[in-house]
């Protein structure tokens, strides 16, 4: 994409991607942890007691029993709250979730899911929980120092830290949650997103040479759905091992049924399937980890929901404008269409397809121009963009923001019949209406 040199995937990228797309695995690893920091007290625990009872120091054996006994009582209480607790909390979320996803757009809920402090705030919770209830499974009726087995002083110390780590997690998670339902931070973190898939798109010179004569097609084996990333690294290896180019033949985002041609081989013979296993994810929706349209498509929706009539509220459609135009303007000197990754010698191992220029421009303006005519607001912004591009893209790039613009000016002057309102309307302006 740049005249960098070229940087190889991470061989463990999509794995990470789909695990942060669950919600089960984080509060999982949770619990296993609180099971193996319990232990660990434990020993500690069983340690100091030994310690303590060598040096025949009762009276601090004694001092012990006495603060774990006295936080029992907030053991107890923790392990039977925390339950209700969470439940209150996450019906809570889940309303605040459901008013934003019905507000901007059902793909709101990603972000939900996606969020690191929504997984944290519930992985603390349930290991407190599970933690709480392990260390009253430690305490004994015994609190004679002599005859004393088990004193849970460093587990009820543990403990009161982790409630401590869960009331601010809570004010944490109420405040992020709270900003979901923003449009502001909404579409600021699709456009973040957006930005990182560009990033993390491969450094260097495009390929010079023609791709050689292909010689075989890999067809989609499984179930249907939407193409949501490849592995890089892998189709790379198998590629590189075989001396062929692969070439993905949908782009993500594209829906595939079995018996689709997914890869295409160019110089030679055809890597063997059990290379090019868990190469391709099919999933039944999108995502932004390769997807590079897939950020423009979510902030459009958003801008054609405001713009509907049941919602009406351009000032949400002029924000999704804004970093629609923000996106556009980091890709407008970028060569765009195909991604070549290289292997290790720098050889180009595998083509991918992403959208071209205009297939963005199209996607960022097309809808929303058609349904912007009788808001002013609207076209003054999107004009006051399509200026700004233009001025920023060369001269193969300006075609078909001038076409936008055109079209978007003719829309005006057939739904506003009022010259001076038309006027009013075509004027470009980065605010939209102040």
């Amino acid at each position: 994409m740049s005249d960098r040199g070229y940087r190889p995937p991470r061989a463990l990228s999509p794995l990470r991607e789909h695990l942060r797309e669950t919600f089960w695995f984080a509060p999982t690893l949770a619990l296993v942890c609180a099971f193996v920091l319990w232990l660990g007290a434990v020993e500690l625990d069983a340690q100091l007691l030994g310690f303590l009872r060598d040096q025949q120091a009762y009276d601090e054996i004694q001092d012990l029993v006495s603060v774990a006994e006295d936080t029992k009582t907030i053991v107890a209480t923790v392990s039977s709250a925390m339950m209700t607790f969470i439940g209150v909390v996450f019906s809570i979320s889940l309303v605040a979730v459901q008013m934003a996803s019905g507000q901007l757009t059902p793909r709101v809920v990603r972000i939900f899911v996606r969020s690191r402090i929504s997984k944290l705030t519930l992985s603390v919770f349930l290991a407190t929980f599970v933690f709480s209830l392990l260390v009253l499974s430690s305490y004994e009726s015994e609190t004679d120092p002599r005859q004393v087995k088990s004193v849970p002083f460093v587990q009820s110390v543990l403990t009161a830290a982790l409630v401590a780590l869960s009331l601010l997690l809570f004010i944490a998670y109420v405040s992020s949650t709270l900003r979901l339902m923003q449009v502001g931070p909404v579409v600021d973190r699709i456009t973040r997103d957006s930005l990182r898939v560009l990033g993390r798109m491969p450094a260097g010179r495009p390929q010079e040479e023609p791709l050689a004569a292909e010689t075989g097609q890999l067809v989609h084996e499984g179930r249907a759905g939407v193409l949501r990333d490849v592995n890089v690294a892998r189709l790379v290896r198998s590629a590189r091992q075989q001396d062929v180019v692969l070439r993905l033949i949908p782009r993500l985002g594209d829906f595939v049924v079995p018996g689709t041609p997914v890869l295409a081989v160019h110089g030679g013979a055809a890597p063997p399937r059990r290379r090019l296993r868990y190469t391709v994810s099919v999933g039944v929706e999108r995502t932004l980890h390769q997807d590079l349209a897939f950020g423009l498509r979510q902030l459009s929706d958003i801008a054609l929901r405001a713009l509907s009539p049941a919602v009406a509220d351009p000032t949400t459609a002029v924000q999704c404008l804004d970093r629609i135009v923000q996106f556009l303007a980091a890709v407008v000197d970028l060569p765009l269409g195909a991604v070549h990754h290289r292997d290790r010698a720098g050889t180009v191992r595998l083509v991918q397809d992403v959208p071209g220029w205009t297939d963005l421009v199209d996607l960022g303006f097309e809808e929303i121009r058609r349904c912007a005519a009788g808001s002013p607001q609207v076209t003054r912004r999107l004009l006051a963009g399509m200026d700004d591009l233009v001025l920023l893209a060369g001269p193969e790039r300006q075609k078909p923001l001038i076409r936008h613009r055109a079209l978007l000016v003719q829309a005006v002057e057939r739904t506003v019949p009022d010259a001076a309102e038309r006027e009013f309307a075509l004027l470009p302006d980065r605010q939209g209406i102040g």
